[in-house]
């Protein structure tokens, strides 16, 4: 049976690449996105009521995520490379079906002239221009599970890092914008499987392209360099 998904809208952001995005959902509050609703879907009549939600459920296709054939195991980077595992006991991207759930906060609702309703969200895992394909909100009382067990990744939960971000760098970017940066650097973009200390490492935000470096346990920013045809 062949099925058809068509998009509702998409998410616009400062990560036009996947290195550097968030792993997950919620592991940088402060990126701020906005929803922007295809034509068809542009009725505030369909967001009645959404304003009453702190948090909802974006389901979306990883079409921009770099899609490859599918296959039973995969090695999850942030498990160091080398552990094989079944697909559907990760969140790879190379799936039968390429569709990813993203949780994230409402932050507001915008009536516009041209878009009609514009959500701001904060939170997102999603690289900008990312299709979504249905939002749907969150319920606590069903779908919050706080002591769940997360196998094999239990072990690699993160502790966070210190970053170093120099004031002539800091200075770039809005208090938001700052924020959500040092958020990310804090969890360490770079895949399980590489950790050279001292190796320049890079990727897009906003207008730069930022570049840093790990000492021991400090992220340090080394440069931003201004892209001037990237979108703000």
């Amino acid at each position: 049976m062949k099925m058809n998904f068509e998009p509702i809208a998409h998410i616009y952001n400062d990560f036009p690449t996947k290195f550097g995005l968030p792993r997950q959902s919620g592991m940088s509050e402060h990126l701020l996105s906005r929803i922007v609703m295809e034509k068809k879907y542009q009725n505030a009549e369909a967001f009645r009521g959404i304003e009453e939600f702190e948090f909802l459920w974006l389901i979306w296709l990883f079409q921009s995520m770099g899609k490859r054939e599918w296959s039973p195991t995969v090695r999850p980077p942030k498990l160091g490379g080398n552990k094989r595992m079944g697909v559907f006991a990760t969140r790879s991207p190379n799936r039968p079906n390429s569709i990813g759930l993203t949780r994230v906060r409402l932050m507001a609702v915008e009536q516009t002239h041209s878009n009609g309703p514009v959500l701001t969200v904060s939170g997102a895992d999603l690289m900008s221009g990312t299709t979504i394909l249905d939002i749907k909100p969150y319920l606590a009382f069903a779908d919050s599970v706080p002591n769940a067990v997360s196998g094999s990744y239990d072990a690699h939960l993160n502790q966070p890092l210190a970053v170093e971000i120099p004031e002539n760098i800091a200075s770039l970017f809005s208090e938001e914008q700052l924020e959500t940066l040092k958020e990310v650097l804090a969890y360490d973009p770079r895949p399980g499987y590489q950790s050279q200390s001292e190796r320049n490492y890079g990727f897009s935000y906003g207008k730069y392209d930022i570049r840093f470096k790990v000492v021991q346990d400090t992220i340090i920013v080394t440069d931003a360099i201004w892209l001037p045809n990237k979108r703000p």
